[in-house]
């Protein structure tokens, strides 16, 4: 792997960054009611794209030409290293993908994690847009962790930690690809990267997590913005905020208010819609 040029993945232009960004936002808000569907992976990667000039003919809409996975090598010999499908088959599979992880995950008979695992690394083989597969692949890796009750996902980032782990990311999902559609496919290793992946995230933001609570609770600016306006209005519901501070994302919000009730500041009471927000006294 060493002479293969892969490019990093911080290298987007401001376009595909701003895309980015409002998907995230999107899941981070919706992703209990969003239902993995064909029609929805496509309306994420139009909304993926929607800023990016150079891919208005290809937003939402699966691939026409071939985007395999091609090394050159300093001698000049090219080798495909990734053997994505050809474009006619590529509805057929997704289909086929989508039905498959939605009845397992229903069955309940293997761990939700590898059903994700396994889901993200045929999306990737399928590879079935022209361009974003791969920011895609990780937005959908989130929005699977989130509806599973993994959400820890919101508070640490995915996609940086790929860049910095990418040649072990590609040669991972490479050994399985090698004798895809044969039955001597195997994926255990991306597997088991995808669940070290996991371990190392969830094991950092502990870190994190600990350094905050020695040195005790920090509240930025706009957490004390929030702060002080419930201690001038309680008991105060995510709605009120959302008024108040309509500059302010309703998923920061919420992140906010998890951040304030771990760090002993608020106190929530109730459940869902109903719940209310008041300040926590104090011991």
């Amino acid at each position: 792997m060493k002479d293969v040029k892969i490019t990093k993945l911080k290298t987007r232009d401001e376009q595909e960054v701003i895309g980015y960004y409002e998907v995230v936002e999107l899941i981070y808000d919706n992703y209990s009611d969003i239902k993995l569907s064909e029609s929805y992976i496509k309306q994420l990667h139009q909304m993926l794209l929607k800023y990016s000039n150079k891919d208005e003919r290809h937003r939402g809409t699966y691939k026409f030409l071939s985007n395999k996975v091609v090394a050159t090598y300093p001698t000049g010999e090219q080798r495909t290293i990734f053997a994505t499908t050809e474009p006619a088959l590529v509805a057929g599979e997704m289909q086929e993908l989508v039905e498959w992880t939605k009845e397992t995950m229903e069955q309940k008979t293997i761990h939700q994690l590898i059903v994700i695992g396994s889901f993200i690394y045929d999306f990737l083989s399928i590879h079935p847009f022209q361009d974003g597969n791969g920011r895609l692949s990780r937005l959908l890796t989130t929005l699977c962790l989130l509806q599973n009750d993994y959400s820890f996902i919101q508070y640490i980032s995915f996609e940086n930690h790929i860049e910095q782990n990418k040649k072990a990311y590609y040669e991972a999902l490479m050994n399985g690809q090698k004798n895809r559609g044969t039955d001597n496919e195997r994926i255990d290793l991306w597997l088991i990267f995808f669940l070290e992946s996991l371990k190392t995230l969830t094991e950092k933001l502990e870190q994190k997590y600990d350094i905050f609570k020695s040195k005790g609770g920090y509240l930025n600016d706009r957490q004390k913005l929030i702060k002080d306006f419930i201690t001038s209005n309680q008991p105060v519901k995510v709605s009120d905020l959302a008024k108040q501070f309509p500059e302010i994302g309703l998923s920061t919000l919420k992140k906010d208010l998890q951040y304030l009730r771990d760090e002993q500041v608020l106190t929530m009471i109730g459940k869902g819609k109903g719940s209310v927000y008041v300040l926590a006294e104090k011991k």
